[in-house]
């Protein structure tokens, strides 16, 4: 017996999901001292990630995995949560003083509520990360927060598995849940977005490394934003603060063959001239232009 296995409070783990979130969690709970036992996974690409990172664990079905498992990591996309605890459930494979953990960033332990029934102890786990799917996440995990909700007499054990994986806790509340998740997605997925548009539009006028030309940009703009206070926009720049209404004109003049990033620099105008106005950067004189100037009824 190891070391770790000889640790108090150690735990059988299944992992139902070996996706790219799945397979690193579990690998981070096994280097805190937990044995995965046991883990599903269907794709090509899940099972080399079971054999990469954890390759003590049996393959099996779903039911087969929880009924091996006192701690149970369900890792599979979000519209999937619900009706998997539920089909496991109907299988009778929960069982009382199991832990069962999801990590999706919507939902609070209310998508668990079928594995609650049988008596098991529910948590929401999120790591506020994106990942690779590679044991290069798991430098990353360290001081990554994650979002952790539960009721109030399982949030320490929320809290302490999230630490031993080298995470910070951050409790959101159940109803919050897809407010903190509607937030993560538009700063993260929506700057890429916005920065593959933009590299597009580079590359129309043929500039040969849009990312050169961007980067020093887009990571002083992300930067001074994290620092800035809520709703504070003191590191905003351009014409929109500027009021400057014949630059966004011309812009989208620029960009009308391009009716999708057209509408994308509408919306984002219009927010950004909205945060302008209430942090004191314009007047209402330039608001009412560059309203006009978008076409904002």
């Amino acid at each position: 017996m190891s070391a770790a296995d000889a640790r108090p409070g150690r735990l059988d783990v299944g992992v139902v999901g070996t996706g790219r979130v799945g397979a690193v969690l579990g690998a981070a709970l096994v280097r805190a001292g937990h044995r995965v036992v046991a883990a599903s996974g269907s794709s090509d690409a899940s099972r080399s990630r079971l054999e990469t990172l954890l390759p003590h664990a049996v393959h099996g079905d779903p039911d087969e995995v929880v009924r091996a498992a006192e701690l149970v990591l369900l890792t599979v996309p979000d519209d999937a949560l619900t009706p998997l605890t539920e089909g496991l459930a109907a299988l009778g494979v929960f069982r009382p003083g199991q832990v069962v953990v999801h990590c999706a960033g919507r939902h609070g332990t209310e998508a668990l509520a079928a594995a609650a029934a049988a008596g098991a102890i529910t948590l929401a786990i999120h790591p506020a990360m994106t990942f690779t799917g590679t044991s290069l996440d798991l430098s990353r995990l360290q001081d990554a927060t994650f979002a952790v909700s539960a009721p109030a007499a399982f949030l320490p054990i929320a809290q302490a598995l999230v630490v031993e994986m080298g995470g910070e806790p951050l409790v959101v509340a159940n109803e919050d849940r897809p407010a903190y998740h509607a937030a993560l997605t538009h700063a993260a997925n929506h700057t890429v977005t916005l920065v593959t548009q933009a590299s597009a539009a580079l590359a129309r006028i043929g500039v040969e490394e849009p990312g050169r030309v961007l980067g020093p940009l887009v990571h002083a703009s992300v930067e001074g934003a994290l620092r800035d206070a809520p709703g504070a926009v003191t590191s905003l720049t351009g014409p929109v603060v500027r009021g400057d209404v014949a630059t966004v004109a011309a812009h989208l003049a620029a960009l009308a063959p391009y009716p999708e990033m057209r509408a994308a620099y509408r919306a984002l105008a219009q927010a950004t001239a909205d945060l302008a106005l209430g942090a004191g950067r314009i007047g209402p004189s330039d608001y009412a232009g560059l309203l006009v100037t978008l076409g904002v009824e």
